[in-house]
């Protein structure tokens, strides 16, 4: 039964992801119970997907989440790089500067808060992926201290 729980897990997930990106229609989820009734929430409202078993075990996901999940080759802004890894948990580490921080993914895009206060965003450009570096005491809403390239080395299946 559990193998069954993780299936439709994963159909969720994929399904609510692809909704994401249809770009002719709104995104949103549609849930059918078991009666036949629905009901539609945006996706813009979703932060995460919970599911509890018969025991209140809780197992939940991110919309969103899975496609940042893994080790990124990211560029430090001066021509070189290093490494930042997305784990499921929402924690986050790197080989550069405070090694630990914590991830969600808002609108679209995997937002990281580092220990010594700078925080990072990865985000797709296009067919690829960007880091940027936002410094101490400015928010995501300013002018980036460094955009550079980002490339998954060990993505997640979705």
């Amino acid at each position: 039964m559990r193998w069954y729980r993780t299936l439709l897990f994963s159909a969720l997930l994929t399904l609510a992801s692809m909704s994401l990106y249809a770009a002719d229609e709104p995104s949103v989820l549609v849930i059918v119970f078991k009666d036949g009734h629905q009901q539609t929430v945006s996706m813009a409202d979703v932060s995460r997907i919970e599911f509890r078993t018969s025991n209140g075990a809780a197992s939940s996901g991110f919309a969103g989440h899975g496609r940042f999940l893994g080790r990124w080759r990211v560029g430090d802004g001066a021509g070189g790089h290093f490494f930042i890894t997305l784990d499921p948990n929402g924690v986050a580490s790197k080989t550069m500067g405070a090694a630990h921080g914590t991830w969600t993914v808002t609108d679209g895009e995997a937002r990281i808060s580092w220990d010594d206060g700078w925080h990072d965003v990865i985000r797709r450009a296009g067919d690829k992926y960007q880091k940027a570096a936002f410094a101490p005491g400015t928010s995501f809403n300013d002018s980036p201290s460094n955009v550079a390239d980002a490339v998954n080395t060990s993505p997640q299946p979705n």
